[in-house]
Order: C-alpha cells, then structure tokens, then sequence
C-alpha cells in the first residue's frame, strides 16, 4: 500500500471494516461519498485520483 499501512490499519483509520478494504481493493464496492471523502483526505489526494468513475467495471 502506498502508506505502508495494513489493511488492518487502514480499516481501523476510515472507521470501517477490514472486509470494505478488500472490497474496496478489488473494485467490487463503491464507497459512500463520506467513505470516499475520508479516504481522500486521508491519502491527501482528490477524489477523482483514487476513484475513476469512467473505468469498466470488472464483471
């Protein structure tokens, strides 16, 4: 990961569960914009830098 966080420590940061991570990671779950917002502030990067609302999604 890009902060050498754990997936653990990362869960614990925004609040949320270790399974939203990896669900997260693998493109299979679309954050709440609150989710989305912490994410972004805590990479400290806009939104549209870690989420791209133009990509295919996997099926």
């Amino acid at each position: 990961m890009e902060m050498g966080l754990t997936q653990d420590e990362l869960s614990e940061s925004l609040e949320v569960s270790r399974q939203t991570i990896i669900s997260l990671e693998k493109g299979r779950y679309n954050p709440s914009l609150i989710l989305a917002f912490k994410i972004s502030k805590l990479f400290n990067r806009p939104i549209e830098k870690i989420f791209n609302p133009d990509e295919t999604e996997e099926q």
